[in-house]
């Protein structure tokens, strides 16, 4: 039989009675937990614990957890994929001779449980026949407390019309610029709601809801055979859905589609030592890898070198190694408002933190987990235990891993003032580092010259390279605190089986001198 030729207005409208044909509001509203079941998750908790202590466990714990996704991708005025998840269950954590073990399940009642007690104790005690090291635990607070971020319009209870019109209308403001070809765009909400109960009498409510909207511009000069890209990307926040209402994120589209027309037609850098001036849009991407990774107390011991190595430092270097210049001052900081790594409390009960991991200038402590802070000498554990799913075990992750400003106000053109030769890196372009976590090169989507301390030409084709040490080392002005932003990415990974943790960091623009530039010859 043959199919009659549809017009692209008749396929348009037909999709957009698709979505709105799929959407069930009681999709929402089934997954908030009520009174009774609240009831049964206790009772289950309660269950795991005393059977894991009748079976000889010294120490356990359990969580019990409910997670929900929703996310919306969109190309130019198309509605290219809708998809959703919800998942429950438990994860059960026990010290058995001083070894772990963990079992799981996705049935959430006392049978259930009493029975993943059993499992978790019989790996406890096959793998304390193994280890060499007992486990001991850093003391930790009682907890009984409910935790959860502020929010202002719970982004579940939006309509998913409203926000696939918001994603079509950041592509139509974005495609509006004269030369923009193509523009992707997505939108991803997370509801994360977290029981935790310990045998040492820790009950802990939570529930993190986490917004992740970003978008990519595209322009092409078919006649040069030659594209580039803009992604605006990494902006996602501990916040509900009025962080799509509330930030202007159609003057951004608007500012990306100039931007990658002019990078089309900017010429490449030319290689070289420059002074560099790197805006938080791609500074926080540094952050991460060459300070949060390396400050990992669990690469630096050897444990872990899964999906980012291990770390050039070593135990004994807190408080000995200089990591940067003096004013350079890098915290961690699970408490930060609207941080991806933001928490009330840790997947082991451990309120939620905030400290120095560099002090003018100097590596002063670790990233640290019950279990990791004795180590380092320390009776207090930093909160950076976490797992992705009660299906998970919780081992160490990062916190949100901040540079503070300066304490007066230093603005981008006075950065630059004092640059002859330079150049302005704004955002994720192609990177790459060891894995020590040492040496690394880093490039940005969109890169501008200095001269003679004022900005100028767009330029393309430039990575950064440096050794973590000299590069922070090199770092003599920070902006003030009007500067500061915060940026993050929903997926930084580690171990094996694989695992992804939300994390953000904030700092302000930064200048760093005398900086070896590459010109990578290729789109970034």
């Amino acid at each position: 039989m043959a199919i009659p030729p549809v017009s692209r207005r008749q396929f348009l409208a037909t999709g957009s009675a698709l979505i709105a044909a799929t959407y069930v509001p009681e999709w929402a509203e089934a997954f908030q937990p009520g009174a009774t079941d609240d009831s049964r998750r206790a009772e289950a908790a309660e269950a795991a614990l005393a059977q894991a202590a009748r079976l000889g466990a010294t120490y356990a714990d359990i969580r019990i957890n409910r997670y929900r996704r929703e996310s919306i991708a969109t190309r130019e005025q198309q509605v290219q994929n809708v998809s959703r998840s919800a998942s429950y269950g438990l994860g059960l954590r026990v010290l058995v001779d001083g070894a772990w073990g963990f079992a799981a399940s996705n049935r959430v009642d006392p049978a259930s449980a009493r029975a993943v007690a059993g499992q978790a104790v019989a790996i406890a005690r096959a793998n304390a026949r193994l280890v060499t090291r007992k486990v001991v635990l850093a003391n930790a607070d009682r907890v009984i407390a409910t935790w959860a971020n502020p929010i202002t319009r719970d982004p579940f209870e939006v309509p998913l019309e409203t926000k696939t019109a918001f994603l079509l209308k950041l592509n139509e403001t974005a495609m509006a610029v004269p030369g923009v070809s193509f523009v992707n765009s997505q939108i991803l909400f997370v509801d994360e709601q977290k029981y935790f109960a310990s045998s040492e009498g820790s009950r802990i409510t939570q529930r993190l809801v986490r917004t992740y909207p970003q978008f990519t511009v595209t322009a092409a000069d078919r006649a040069a055979g030659d594209f580039q890209t803009r992604p605006v990307v990494d902006r996602a926040k501990l916040l509900g859905y009025e962080y799509v209402e509330d930030y202007p994120w159609f003057a951004d589209a608007e500012q990306a589609g100039h931007e990658v027309v002019e990078k089309l037609k900017a010429k490449p850098v030319v290689p070289g030592r420059y002074d560099l001036v790197v805006d938080p849009s791609q500074l926080f991407l540094c952050i991460h890898e060459s300070v949060g990774h390396s400050t990992e107390l669990d690469r630096a011991l050897g444990w872990e070198a899964n999906m980012a190595g291990t770390s050039f430092l070593k135990p004994g270097d807190a408080g000995t190694l200089r990591f940067g210049a003096k004013i350079v001052n890098l915290v961690g900081d699970r408490t930060q408002p609207g941080g991806l790594a933001t928490t009330g409390y840790d997947d082991e009960g451990v309120k939620a933190d905030r400290w120095h991991i560099v002090r003018d200038g100097m590596f002063v402590d670790w990233q640290t987990t019950r279990e990791l802070a004795p180590l380092v000498g320390q009776d207090r554990s930093h909160g950076c235990l976490h797992a992705d799913h009660w299906s998970s075990v919780p081992f160490p992750r990062m916190p949100n891993v901040s540079l503070e400003p300066a304490a007066t106000e230093v603005s981008h053109d006075q950065l630059f003032s004092e640059i002859k030769r330079g150049l302005f890196i704004e955002g994720r372009g192609v990177s790459s580092i060891d894995q020590q976590r040492y040496n690394f090169q880093f490039g940005g989507a969109v890169i501008r010259e200095i001269v003679n301390g004022k900005l100028g030409a767009m330029v393309r084709d430039a990575a950064y390279q440096s050794r973590t040490p000299d590069f922070w080392a090199s770092c003599d002005g920070v902006g003030g605190p009007a500067t500061y932003r915060l940026w993050g990415t929903s997926a930084d990974g580690k171990g094996e089986p694989g695992q992804t943790n939300a994390v953000s960091h904030g700092c302000p623009p930064a200048r760093f001198r005398n900086i070896t530039v590459l010109n990578t010859g290729t789109a970034s």
